[in-house]
């Protein structure tokens, strides 16, 4: 399954931005909101350290209760399946349904 969401993410742009200064509610409630849109989404990851991009990866998936798909370079993809998804606005859907 991983693959094909890496084959739809493709596509994507980025719908969350986080700085070099990290998380904040903000960043968090907006990657919130993302993920029951559309479930599978880019995140764009400003830090200058491949660790430091892993780590708020896997903390902004960790307070989200996503999955991590995929890290290239500063994008990662991010998977939440949300059962109540608008067929119109999910990636997963319009893409793979």
């Amino acid at each position: 399954m991983k693959k094909a969401f890496r084959g739809v993410a493709h596509h994507l742009d980025p719908v969350v931005s986080v700085s070099d200064r990290g998380l904040s509610d903000g960043i968090i409630a907006e990657t919130e909101r993302a993920l029951m849109d559309h479930e599978l989404i880019k995140v764009k990851v400003d830090a200058l350290q491949k660790s430091d991009r892993l780590a708020i990866t896997t903390a902004l998936a960790k307070q989200t209760q996503a999955t991590v798909i995929q890290n290239i370079g500063k994008v990662a993809v991010l998977y939440r399946k949300n059962q109540r998804a608008n067929p119109k606005l999910s990636n997963v859907s319009r893409f793979l349904g």
